[in-house]
Protein backbone atom coordinates (compact mmCIF):
# COMPACT_ATOMS: atom_id res chain seq x y z
CA UNK A 1 0.00 0.00 0.00
CA UNK A 2 1.26 3.21 -0.88
CA UNK A 3 -0.14 5.91 0.93
CA UNK A 4 1.68 9.17 1.81
CA UNK A 5 0.93 11.35 4.35
CA UNK A 6 1.84 14.92 4.59
CA UNK A 7 3.47 15.49 8.36
CA UNK A 8 5.47 18.71 7.61
CA UNK A 9 4.23 22.11 6.58
CA UNK A 10 6.78 22.10 3.07
CA UNK A 11 5.18 18.51 2.44
CA UNK A 12 1.52 20.00 2.71
CA UNK A 13 2.59 23.59 0.58
CA UNK A 14 3.59 20.86 -2.04
CA UNK A 15 0.61 19.27 -1.59
CA UNK A 16 -1.39 22.40 -1.69
CA UNK A 17 -0.02 24.22 -4.54
CA UNK A 18 -0.49 20.91 -6.91
CA UNK A 19 -4.06 20.35 -5.81
CA UNK A 20 -4.80 24.33 -6.49
CA UNK A 21 -3.10 24.22 -9.62
CA UNK A 22 -4.89 21.14 -10.74
CA UNK A 23 -7.82 22.73 -9.27
CA UNK A 24 -7.98 25.61 -11.39
CA UNK A 25 -6.85 23.93 -14.65
CA UNK A 26 -10.07 21.73 -13.98
CA UNK A 27 -12.38 24.66 -13.46
CA UNK A 28 -11.14 26.21 -17.08
CA UNK A 29 -12.17 23.01 -18.34
CA UNK A 30 -15.25 23.31 -17.53
CA UNK A 31 -15.23 26.92 -18.69
CA UNK A 32 -14.56 25.99 -22.09
CA UNK A 33 -16.61 23.39 -22.50
CA UNK A 34 -19.91 25.82 -21.25
CA UNK A 35 -18.33 28.33 -23.59
CA UNK A 36 -18.72 25.49 -26.67
CA UNK A 37 -21.70 24.43 -25.52
CA UNK A 38 -23.52 27.77 -25.92
CA UNK A 39 -21.87 28.78 -29.01
CA UNK A 40 -25.23 28.30 -30.41
CA UNK A 41 -26.43 30.47 -28.51
CA UNK A 42 -26.73 33.99 -30.64
CA UNK A 43 -28.46 36.13 -28.33
CA UNK A 44 -27.04 39.59 -27.62
CA UNK A 45 -26.54 39.04 -24.12
CA UNK A 46 -25.39 35.36 -23.76
CA UNK A 47 -22.44 36.24 -26.57
CA UNK A 48 -20.97 39.18 -25.01
CA UNK A 49 -21.16 37.04 -21.58
CA UNK A 50 -19.63 34.08 -23.74
CA UNK A 51 -16.97 36.55 -25.00
CA UNK A 52 -15.94 37.87 -21.69
CA UNK A 53 -15.78 34.41 -20.17
CA UNK A 54 -13.50 33.72 -22.95
CA UNK A 55 -11.43 36.56 -22.38
CA UNK A 56 -10.65 36.44 -18.73
CA UNK A 57 -10.15 32.66 -19.58
CA UNK A 58 -7.18 33.23 -21.75
CA UNK A 59 -5.92 35.90 -19.55
CA UNK A 60 -6.56 33.18 -16.43
CA UNK A 61 -4.50 30.64 -18.64
CA UNK A 62 -1.52 33.29 -19.03
CA UNK A 63 -1.31 34.22 -16.10
CA UNK A 64 -1.47 30.44 -14.39
CA UNK A 65 1.40 29.49 -16.84
CA UNK A 66 3.67 32.51 -15.64
CA UNK A 67 2.94 31.05 -11.84
CA UNK A 68 2.95 27.34 -11.81
CA UNK A 69 6.76 26.90 -12.33
CA UNK A 70 8.18 29.10 -9.76
CA UNK A 71 5.31 28.15 -7.28
CA UNK A 72 6.28 24.40 -8.40
CA UNK A 73 9.85 25.11 -8.13
CA UNK A 74 9.49 26.43 -4.68
CA UNK A 75 7.22 23.73 -3.22
CA UNK A 76 10.21 21.49 -4.37
CA UNK A 77 12.67 23.19 -2.64
CA UNK A 78 10.61 23.11 0.62
CA UNK A 79 10.08 19.49 0.42
CA UNK A 80 14.57 18.93 -0.07
CA UNK A 81 14.58 20.99 2.80
CA UNK A 82 12.53 19.12 4.97
CA UNK A 83 13.76 15.70 3.75
CA UNK A 84 17.54 17.18 4.29
CA UNK A 85 16.35 18.25 8.09
CA UNK A 86 14.81 14.50 8.50
CA UNK A 87 17.71 13.14 7.47
CA UNK A 88 20.21 15.45 9.95
CA UNK A 89 18.07 14.86 12.91
CA UNK A 90 16.17 11.60 12.52
CA UNK A 91 15.36 10.83 16.15
CA UNK A 92 13.82 14.49 16.58
CA UNK A 93 11.71 13.54 13.10
CA UNK A 94 10.11 10.31 14.94
CA UNK A 95 9.72 12.68 17.88
CA UNK A 96 7.64 15.02 16.28
CA UNK A 97 5.54 12.52 14.71
CA UNK A 98 5.10 10.34 17.77
CA UNK A 99 3.85 13.35 19.59
CA UNK A 100 1.44 14.23 16.77
CA UNK A 101 -0.06 10.97 16.27
CA UNK A 102 -0.35 11.05 20.10
CA UNK A 103 -2.37 14.36 20.17
CA UNK A 104 -4.61 13.17 17.15
CA UNK A 105 -5.16 10.23 18.72
CA UNK A 106 -6.25 12.19 21.77
CA UNK A 107 -8.44 14.49 19.70
CA UNK A 108 -10.13 11.75 17.83
CA UNK A 109 -11.01 9.66 21.07
CA UNK A 110 -12.70 12.79 22.81
CA UNK A 111 -14.70 12.80 19.28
Amino acid sequence: MNTKKSSSPSEHSEISSEQLIGDFKALMADAEALIKATASHEDGAIAAVRSKASETLANAKEKLSMLEGPLVDRAKVMAQGTDDFVHRNPWEAVGVAAGLGLLIGLLIRRH
